[in-house]
């Protein structure tokens, strides 16, 4: 089957645009003008005409990471998400609880609560804040970022850390003034206490990894690189399963590359020998891709976890939180390089940064990192650092979105100096360096207009500071769209194929309801798509 988008403003590369697009099955065959298109046709095929009526059409958009399931898990749990105030959050989630008593029964589970957006009392909030809600049920309210989780007295009960300290290492929980666990888990500890809440079933999630499908394409995104199994999904078999039973069935509105966790490095191994990465088929054509190993380096900045070269302004002494130790590390990298594996690591602070460059280098391939590992955040950076990181060709898979928060916090937590060359985004594209965007969805939505608009404004979403944070790291509308497209790709080994509307491309394209290139740039968090195509199929149409 054939398809012509005609009458569009066509974006092709830097300074080329085109009219018309020809589309064969998932390809694009042609791109050129309105007549030269017309030209290629055979009036003896059948072909459906689309008019783009002027629209602007661009690659489809690829999230370079994110966690889609538990992006789907928030929008069916209490939307605690912007909450002022922990007695507002207290509110919504007893009004939840009441109204979802079936959900709640074996307990309650949310993420998006933020201390530091709290009109009064910034403090963490803690099981005696949580007993509000319940006490007959174990409760777990994650943080926005996912790096501090609290609790109630009840799943403290249920884990009984007195007799179980054994699971956790140093830091993993804190101890109120009476020398006792508050409730308040850090690190690994925030995966051993939501561990106690019951999952959703297997059906729950199929549905929910559909709903989430369909919000994601009607916001223009084509493809994913997710962080699920083994975060959101602890079950790795069963998740493979599931995935792979949505896309044999066709059900799959969306291209999906799996980002994979493991507890240690002996499962990782295991994985490598007996799992996924030696069992799983994936053909040459599905929309299912087996992607690279997934680590964390550190926690987040706001929950001051980060890793930290020199500490936090004010406590020279706190370096923040090594989530995979140096020798963990570079276990891991050795491991991947010899079944030739990328992979891509969660950094947020400026010594996470280096510390994991450090293990990449170790695993390079002839001195070069040809198997493509990345550094996901790759937040906070000093000028050496951003040289090191072009100069050894490391991805970057960044989330411009994240200085609607951060903006505010930042100098406060790093300093001017080094907050001045963090969130780099235009001296890394400058120097050469592979960026790609994405959102760390849940942490803030996957829609990706409002990610180009922090990329290209630096703004906040009410427009401030109105010349922008540190706004010499502001780049182009083509730069940000290139890095949501043909980057992304790059990052997962697909660029020849793949971020482009060129001929031997595959044809994931969004038609957009503004004209993203000469729009207010404060316009361009509200554009949307009025069509979304994914392998020259519509599965979104306004």
């Amino acid at each position: 089957m054939r398809k012509v988008l005609f009458n569009a403003k066509v974006y092709v590369e830097r300074g080329k645009f085109a009219e018309a697009v020809l589309v064969e099955n998932d390809k694009i065959v042609a791109v050129g003008s309105n007549d030269e298109i017309k030209n290629n046709l055979d009036d003896k095929q059948k072909i459906e005409v689309i008019d783009c009526k002027g629209k602007t059409l661009i690659p489809g958009l690829n999230d370079s990471h994110l966690h889609f399931m538990q992006f789907g898990e928030t929008r069916n749990q209490a939307m605690i998400d912007g909450v002022i105030s922990i007695d507002e959050m207290i509110d919504i989630c007893k009004e939840f609880a009441s109204s979802h008593p079936n959900y709640v029964k074996e307990g309650l589970h949310a993420i998006g609560w933020n201390q530091d957006n709290f009109t009064e009392n910034n403090r963490l909030p803690d099981k005696n804040d949580l007993d509000k809600i319940s006490t007959d049920f174990p409760i777990v309210l994650e943080r926005v970022c996912g790096h501090i989780v609290s609790a109630n007295s009840k799943l403290l009960e249920m884990l009984d850390i007195e007799n179980n300290k054994n699971l956790f290492k140093d830091g993993d929980f804190l101890v109120g003034e009476d020398g006792k666990p508050n409730g308040i888990f850090t690190g690994n500890g925030c995966n051993i206490a939501k561990r106690l809440i019951p999952d959703f079933s297997l059906e729950e999630r199929r549905k929910i990894l559909i709903e989430t499908m369909e919000y994601a394409v009607a916001h223009g995104l084509t493809s994913v690189q997710s962080n699920d199994v083994g975060t959101t999904f602890m079950d790795g078999p069963a998740a493979f399963k599931l995935f792979h039973d949505i896309y044999d069935k066709g059900e799959g509105l969306i291209r999906y590359r799996h980002q994979v966790c493991f507890n240690n490095v002996e499962d990782f191994k295991e994985y490598l020998e007996n799992g996924e990465y030696v069992h799983g088929v994936y053909s040459k054509d599905s929309w299912l891709t087996l992607g690279p190993l997934k680590l964390f380096k550190d926690g987040s900045l706001g929950a001051r976890t980060a890793l930290m070269t020199d500490g936090y302004v004010g406590r020279p002494d706190d370096h923040g939180l090594e989530w995979t130790s140096v020798e963990d590390m570079d276990r891991y990298c050795k491991l991947a390089k010899e079944k030739g594996l990328q992979v891509v690591t969660h950094v947020i602070g400026d010594e996470a940064v280096k510390r994991t460059i450090d293990s990449y280098e170790k695993a390079f391939v002839d001195g070069e990192n040809k198997l493509r590992h990345a550094l996901i955040h790759c937040q906070i950076t000093s000028s050496e650092l951003i040289d090191r990181i072009a100069k050894l060709n490391i991805l970057v898979f960044a989330q411009p979105i994240f200085l609607d928060y951060d903006m505010k916090i930042a100098d406060n937590l790093v300093g001017s100096k080094l907050a001045s060359t963090s969130y780099a985004f235009g001296s890394l594209a400058r120097k050469g360096a592979h960026v790609a965007y994405g959102t760390d969805c849940p942490v803030e939505d996957c829609n990706p207009f409002p990610n180009i608009y922090m990329a290209v404004t630096r703004k906040d979403k009410n427009g401030n500071p109105s010349e922008g944070y540190y706004p010499n790291e502001c780049v182009d509308v083509e730069t940000a769209i290139d890095a949501y497209t043909l980057e992304s790709a790059y990052g997962e080994f697909m660029e020849d194929v793949k971020g482009r509307i060129k001929p031997g491309f595959l044809a994931d394209m969004v038609l957009l309801d503004k004209d993203i290139f000469t729009v207010e740039h404060d316009d361009i968090k509200n554009i949307l798509p009025v069509l979304t195509m994914v392998g020259g199929k519509v599965v979104y149409k306004k």
